[in-house]
């Protein structure tokens, strides 16, 4: 019998910027933008299949009613190590609630597994993967960090 998945919410300022942005002030003077304060990161670990996957159900549904308006979600799932279908129940609904309140949910992953699920499902358009929260944050996907040469250039060709 496995585990109940821990589940966290991380404060909103967890991610800050790495450079100024035109919506707030810049990370130079140490003060998050102004959008940023909208952002939620809900971190998952372990398992996750249909007997342990209720925390992150209650959190991200937290997450979600803790703030009204506008609402922007990483989840981080790179301490998961088993993922199944029944993620995607929970976070199709947090997207779907986010984009209707003119916000995004990303997911920040590096798990094969978790990789498959949404690749099978037909959802890997909808929760690309991004290599850390900051990543998912400047929207930056793992594939578009992948195909960056050293000097930060996109490769040609790709």
């Amino acid at each position: 019998m496995r585990a109940t998945a821990p589940v966290e919410v991380v404060s909103e300022q967890a991610v800050p910027p790495r450079s100024p942005s035109p919506r707030g002030p810049s990370a130079a003077s140490g003060e998050a933008p102004a959008l940023f304060e909208e952002c939620r990161i809900v971190r998952a670990y372990g398992d996750l299949d249909a007997q342990t996957v209720a925390p992150l159900v209650r959190t991200l549904a937290e997450a979600r009613a803790a703030r009204p308006g506008r609402l922007l979600i990483i989840v981080d799932l790179t301490k998961v190590t088993f993922a199944d279908c029944s993620i995607l129940p929970p976070l199709c609904e947090a997207w779907s609630d986010c984009r209707a309140r003119g916000g995004w949910l990303r997911v920040v992953y590096d798990n094969h597994t978790t990789d498959l699920v949404f690749r099978c499902t037909g959802l890997l358009g909808r929760f690309p993967a991004h290599a850390n929260a900051q990543d998912a944050w400047e929207g930056r996907t793992a594939d578009a960090t992948a195909r960056r040469d050293l000097t930060g250039a996109f490769i040609d060709g790709c």
